[in-house]
């Protein structure tokens, strides 16, 4: 198909273009930018004007639950919720049943996403085996079936000596380590620990718990030079030691959920259930010191963390409910809410959720360079929309953003160059690229 993406504006952070043009796109790629190409023949139009032409949005973690959860939600239902909210390409953690510890699991999630159509789902492999971090994971196996790092899945490796190995091992074949800052044992409660977990009577989770973990990861860091990345930071003291260590060379990253942007202990004061995150919602000063590293680039890409659950996952007592909440409709209205806060600029937030996240995975995609594949997501910046029931696409209902006014509404989804979303409805699979 030979598409013109036609009097958009567009954002492209990767080769620092801002502009009105029209974008050609030409077997799945980018063809040319403002001048069609010699020999081009147009087969559609899309009407961009008024609207942001940028890449198709990467989200490092998604949880599809599939396999495994199928009853919460599935890789096709989850990667149409993307394609809807002009996600292109999702990271699936390895905690899924089983665990994606070995070639089989990765190939299986590469041909339910293929069939499904809708987004491009990369797989993360287990850092340990079965992610239970007493013995490796056979990573060069999961490098040659096409991983795109390898991460303790949620479940961080608790014995030193045995991340200590596993980091030594990841360098050996140059992969990327994706680490969860989490003391299981001092993060073994359901609240920021302070004042509103004391009168809630809930035990708390102390910032301690994420920092005292990055601290020790960092040092073994040092040791073997081992690329890592710290995923979904919740505090400020985090974003200080991160920034620390990339003073000092360290080759580390991190992202932070969007979430973790928007919302405090505060709003758990009604035992809202929906707001049961882990890491927890932190105080109003991590939140602002979140903002902060985002804006000067210690944090380099914001994530949806999506984890779909059934609704009576979050019907039960607080204690009692599945943390997590449902994130890849609301990912990108929640980021463009930064842009209207002055937290950052359009260009600079777009650099968050596309070439920042393609950077972190050492992938050429996220940009919009002639050549590059052909993901593209168009919306119309300037129109609001009421987060509500029936408008998610995904299955999993739980949101804390009920009812929030929400800027930009998705038009258009590219992925290779076939149109997968397309003002409210996603093309049938006939339509997808092969």
């Amino acid at each position: 198909m030979r598409t013109v993406i036609q009097g958009g504006r567009v954002i492209d952070p990767a080769h620092q273009i801002d502009k009105v043009a029209d974008l050609y796109i030409a077997d799945g790629r980018i063809a040319s930018l403002g001048e069609p190409p010699a020999s081009f023949t147009l087969e559609r139009i899309i009407d961009a004007r008024d609207c942001i032409v940028c890449p198709g949005l990467i989200d490092l973690c998604a949880r599809l639950r599939e396999p495994g959860q199928e009853q919460k939600a599935t890789i096709a239902s989850e990667t149409r919720a993307a394609a809807a909210g002009g996600i292109t390409t999702l990271v699936c953690p390895p905690d899924t049943d089983p665990v994606i510890d070995e070639p089989a699991v990765v190939e299986w999630i590469r041909r339910r996403a293929k069939f499904a159509g809708h987004a491009r789902v990369l797989a993360m492999g287990a850092l340990t085996y079965r992610l239970r971090g007493e013995r490796l994971a056979e990573m060069a196996a999961l490098r040659e079936a096409s991983c795109v790092g390898v991460s303790d899945g949620g479940r961080p490796v608790a014995n030193s000596r045995v991340l200590r190995r596993a980091l030594e091992y990841a360098a050996t074949f140059d992969l990327t380590v994706f680490l969860t800052p989490l003391d299981v044992e001092l993060g073994n409660g359901l609240a920021h620990e302070g004042p509103v977990a004391t009168r809630m009577g809930l035990p708390g989770i102390p910032v301690a718990a994420e920092t005292g973990m990055i601290a020790r990861d960092l040092e073994l860091i040092h040791d073997l030079g081992v690329r890592a990345h710290f995923g979904r930071l919740s505090s400020g003291r985090s974003v200080e030691l991160i920034a620390r260590a990339q003073a000092e060379g360290l080759p580390v990253t991190a992202d932070v959920a969007v979430h973790h942007l928007h919302l405090t202990e505060m709003d758990l004061t009604r035992f809202d259930s929906r707001c049961h995150v882990r890491p927890p919602l932190r105080g109003r000063r991590d939140l602002e010191a979140l903002r902060a590293g985002l804006a000067s680039g210690v944090l380099t890409a914001i994530c949806s963390d999506h984890q779909p659950h059934e609704p009576d996952a979050k019907q039960a007592p607080f204690g009692d409910t599945e943390p997590g909440i449902s994130g890849l409709d609301t990912l990108l209205g929640l980021s463009l809410r930064l842009v209207r806060d002055g937290v950052l600029s359009l260009p600079a937030l777009i650099e968050r959720l596309t070439w920042g996240p393609a950077r972190i995975l050492g992938l050429d995609c996220g940009h919009l360079g002639v050549g590059a594949l052909a993901d593209v997501c168009v919306f119309d910046p300037e129109i609001d929309r009421t987060v509500e029931l029936d408008v998610l696409h995904s299955r999993g209902r739980n949101t804390p953003f009920l009812g929030w006014e929400l800027q930009g509404r998705v038009t258009h989804t590219l992925l290779e160059g076939c149109v997968v979303y397309e003002g409210g409805e996603c093309p049938t699979v006939a339509n997808q690229p092969q």
